[in-house]
């Protein structure tokens, strides 16, 4: 049965096939394959659809079960955005005083107008982005302004900024002293100065140095970004400055836009230097303050400079088709150019062939000098300074002082027993008393100076001292009863080999004259002819061409000098009329003869009769100066009959008896006869002013001419002082040993500071108290070196400015400060400060374009215009009190200082840090500046130097 089943599947399974073949051919099993494979594909993806769309209708459905329905919002938004925006209403109000308001809220203006919206209107119409960024300006400016009401300004105007000053003017003089102390002629001077500059800055400030701020750009960039997003910090809400974008925006248009170019002028020399010609416009250029810039500048580049201006007008000069009376003015005008090519081409050779001279040195070591007299070096200040020096060097400063405590002691007896006097009229009696207190101040002289314990003891006649004991025991002290003593000390100082017979061969005695104004440059002499003597490389040559300038005192006896007054005229200059006189002079020695004219006015033959009147007390009853004229001076008959009294003066001054008479007499007229502008003595208010400097110049006589031409408020000051002089009397013991006595301390000029330090210590005793007298103390310390010098010197000068300040404002000095300072922050003062930037950087309303760089050769001769201005407005009262010489350094350091942009930045950007540190006290911003001026190289390499020397010594 197996079997046949097996045959009958078989059977029926071969008949299907066959039949199969038959009917669909060989290639049929191919198509049922092919058939049966789409089959299950059509299967699989049928079942794979289905499934996807099942799960995405789950899917859909339970997040519909959680989450609400978002199909309203978007259409909403859509909606809100096509509305129209609603204008949006801004406080204007800033500080709350609209003369303030109204500038700054143009300046906000115009600063979103040229910084953000020229590009972001490219980008977007929509204006609530800049509406954003100009509430939180507007914030940041009414928190600003809350905080600057709340400050006290007084102490950063009048002491921070002045230290600040200082400090930085103390820096860059030791800067420059470190440099002349290295003597490297090879490396750019500028470049070594700036260097040595933040060099000493870091050995001074200790903690902090800012050369990398001032020297890259790239830097000072960084620097003001991160100080502007500190201040926005501070300023604007919290909400505002964790929005990033706004905040960067906000802070580059305060740090690039605003603040980086406001530095950037402030510290450009040329602007600084335009600025200072401006201030000082009024002053008329000196032809001699001019030839002295152009004869002590070390600037090839200015030199040049004016060599060209000047070939340029001399060029013009001669193409001119004159005739007549202009063709003498012409040349004139020409030999003075011709001269300034001269000096100018000679100094370009002196500086290029590196031969350049100390002019003291080499007067010192080749030069005959002009003999000033011991007693005309004792009544002058600056002088008697180098005097003093010289007496403490050799020992013989006993004798010195002894006879400046005489004459001081001669001065105020005088003076309080002629108070006592007019007590006495008036019927108020307070002999004894005085007498016993003047009777001490003269025990307490003998006692100092005479005394067997005196040390150090003024060596002199012992029957001198023990007669003026013996006078002092039973009798009065009167004001003449040191002179017989005081004669003998005079005597001994002149002659004594040690004292002034070797202070003329000293090199201090070079230097005082040098301050004196009587040491003249070797390498030109004072003609007029514009023949000007360039160094041949002989010093003894070159110093006799010193020596026979005018200005000096001629040894020779066949020297003969004749002048006449040749013509006179009136000048207009400024508004101001004034009579001028040509004097035409004549000198003749055995090998030459010179003939030149000067110019002078009436007030200079005042001034010079005043001078020579003063030093020689018998010329006043020999020459007489024709008298002033209040009205009808300018009259021609007047002048005419002025000119020949002024003649008449010049031929008895100039007679050879008067000079022999008076050999030193010779110097003053020479100096007045000489071609150049003549420089004034000083005025009334300095003459009088020396009462209270320096009371051993001036006898009684003098302290009561004084208070009849002093000015007014002066005068009032000093009758206020006799008014009292009766309340004084009680406490007179004690002034006369405080004050009148107080002699100059028996060792060597004190150096306060041997390390270097900050300019903020106090000044001295009694000082801090008074604001002026602080800051102009300070300011003269730092700008002519004082404390560098004789500590005698410095204390009259100390004395002079109290004087001087309570004399003319009173006590109430201090409260007009405060005042002025309250002025100075006044919303009229700010709003006028916020106007003058607006017209600065938005001129008539539109973007100033940055201004080109001027040429080279114009910014030199602005350089000389400006120095030439700023010793022109030095009074010549100055140059009396601490010397010509000191003067002219002072000044001309100050204007070398602001002649590099890179330290003028450090003090703009140490004048900003003490601003936001006095208006932020409270926001710790010493320690962030520290941190932002950590990475200063300097600084860096300090720290290693401090700690190589301090590894040794933590080792042993």
């Amino acid at each position: 049965s197996c079997l046949q089943t097996s045959l009958y599947t078989w059977g029926w399974g071969s008949l299907g096939l066959v039949l199969f073949l038959v009917t669909f051919g060989p290639f049929a099993i191919f198509y049922f394959a092919f058939y049966i494979l789409c089959f299950v594909g059509g299967g699989f993806v049928v079942t794979l659809l289905f499934g996807k769309s099942n799960s995405e209708k789950y899917l859909e459905q339970c997040e519909h079960s959680f989450l609400p329905c978002t199909s309203v919002g978007i259409p909403k938004c859509i909606e809100e955005m096509k509305r129209e925006a609603r204008p949006i209403k801004i406080d204007r109000r800033l500080t709350g005083a609209n003369i303030i308001d109204e500038p700054l809220q143009q300046v906000i203006q115009f600063s979103l107008r040229d910084y953000v919206q020229y590009w972001y209107y490219t980008l977007s119409d929509d204006e609530s982005f800049l509406l954003e960024i100009r509430q939180a300006l507007q914030y940041a400016l009414v928190q600003f302004s809350a905080r600057s009401k709340e400050t006290d300004w007084q102490p950063y105007f009048t002491t921070r900024l002045v230290d600040d000053f200082g400090t930085h003017l103390r820096v860059f003089r030791k800067a420059q002293q470190r440099i002349a102390e290295k003597g490297n002629q090879m490396k750019d001077q500028a470049e070594e100065l700036v260097d040595t500059f933040f060099e000493v800055e870091v050995e001074m400030e200790k903690e902090v140095c800012r050369d990398l701020v001032c020297t890259s750009p790239k830097d000072e960039e960084g620097f003001l970004r991160d100080l502007c997003e500190v201040l926005l910090y501070i300023l604007l809400p919290p909400g505002d400055f964790q929005n990033k974008i706004m905040r960067y925006f906000v802070r580059e248009i305060l740090s690039r836009g605003i603040l980086l170019p406001l530095i950037n002028q402030l510290s450009d020399p040329d602007y600084i230097n335009q600025y200072v010609i401006w201030m000082i416009r009024d002053s008329n250029c000196n032809y001699e303050a001019f030839m002295n810039i152009i004869k002590l500048s070390d600037n090839i580049g200015e030199l040049e400079a004016v060599k060209d201006k000047a070939s340029e007008e001399l060029q013009y000069l001669r193409s001119l088709d004159t005739a007549g009376d202009d063709i003498n003015t012409i040349k004139n005008q020409i030999n003075s150019l011709l001269y300034v090519i001269k000096v100018c081409d000679s100094r370009i050779q002196r500086l290029q062939s590196g031969k350049e001279i100390d002019t003291v040195k080499l007067a010192a070591n080749f030069g005959k000098l002009c003999t000033v007299p011991l007693d005309h070096i004792l009544v002058d200040n600056v002088a008697l300074q180098f005097f003093m020096d010289y007496m403490q060097q050799t020992g013989g400063q006993a004798h010195l002082f002894f006879w400046m405590t005489v004459e001081g002691y001669r001065v105020t007896a005088q003076q309080q027993l002629e108070v006592l006097q007019s007590r006495q009229k008036d019927g108020k009696h307070q002999t004894n008393q005085t007498k016993g207190l003047l009777r001490a101040a003269a025990f307490g002289v003998y006692e100092q100076y005479l005394s067997e314990k005196a040390s150090p003891r003024v060596n002199i006649d012992d029957n001198l001292v023990a007669k003026l004991a013996e006078t002092l025991n039973h009798e009065d002290p009167t004001p003449e009863i040191f002179d017989d003593i005081q004669r003998k000390v005079y005597e001994l100082m002149l002659r004594d080999e040690r004292f002034y017979p070797s202070f003329k061969q000293n090199v201090l005695y070079v230097r005082m004259l040098a301050e004196l104004d009587m040491l003249k440059d070797p390498s030109f002499r004072g003609s007029d002819d514009g023949e000007g003597e360039s160094f041949n490389g002989s010093p003894t040559s070159s110093i006799n061409l010193s020596l026979d300038d005018l200005s000096n005192v001629p040894t020779d006896e066949t020297v003969q000098l004749h002048a006449y007054i040749s013509d006179t005229g009136v000048c207009n200059d400024h508004g101001k009329t004034y009579a001028l006189y040509a004097i035409t002079v004549h000198r003749r020695n055995a090998n030459s003869e010179e003939m030149w004219k000067t110019y002078r006015r009436y007030s200079d033959f005042h001034d010079f009769h005043m001078r020579i009147t003063e030093q020689f007390e018998n010329l006043a009853n020999i020459l007489k100066l024709p008298g002033k004229k209040t009205f009808n001076n300018m009259d021609r008959e007047f002048l005419e009959k002025r000119k020949k009294d002024l003649n008449a003066y010049l031929q008895l001054l100039l007679n050879p008896e008067m000079m022999k008479a008076s050999p030193a007499l010779a110097h003053y007229v020479y100096d007045f006869l000489e071609n150049k502008a003549y420089s004034k003595g000083k005025g009334d208010f300095a003459r009088k002013m020396d009462t209270f400097v320096n009371p051993l110049r001036n006898s009684m006589r003098n302290v009561s001419n004084a208070v009849k031409s002093i000015p007014d408020s002066l005068a009032e000051g000093m009758t206020k002082m006799s008014d009292n002089m009766g309340k004084m009397s009680e406490r007179l013991g004690q002034d006369i040993k405080q004050s009148f006595f107080k002699v100059p301390p028996l060792m060597q000029k004190t150096y306060s500071d041997p390390d270097h330090c900050r300019v903020a210590a106090p000044i001295d005793d009694n000082v801090d108290d008074n604001i002026p007298l602080r800051v102009m103390l300070l300011l003269m310390d730092e700008v002519f070196d004082l404390k560098e010098r004789n500590q005698w010197l410095r204390r009259n000068i100390k004395n002079l400015l109290q004087q001087l300040i309570r004399a003319t404002y009173g006590d109430t000095i201090n409260r007009k400060i405060v005042d002025h300072v309250d002025w100075m922050t006044s919303p009229e003062q700010v709003a006028d400060a916020v106007k003058r930037f607006r017209d600065a950087f938005w001129p008539n309303g539109i973007l100033a374009e940055t201004v080109p760089r001027r040429d080279k050769a114009i910014r030199m001769r602005t350089r000389v215009a400006g120095k030439t201005k700023l010793l022109e407005i030095m009074p010549d009262e100055l140059k009396h009190i601490i010397g010509a010489e000191t003067t002219r350094k002072g000044i001309l350091r100050v204007f070398e200082m602001f002649q590099h942009s890179q330290l003028n930045k450090r003090m703009v950007y140490v004048f900003l840090e003490r601003f936001l540190e006095t208006l932020f006290p409270q926001n710790k911003f010493p320690e962030l500046f520290h941190k932002l001026h950590s990475r200063s190289k300097q600084m860096q390499r300090y720290k290693q130097r401090l700690h190589s020397t301090q590894a040794p010594s933590l080792q042993k």
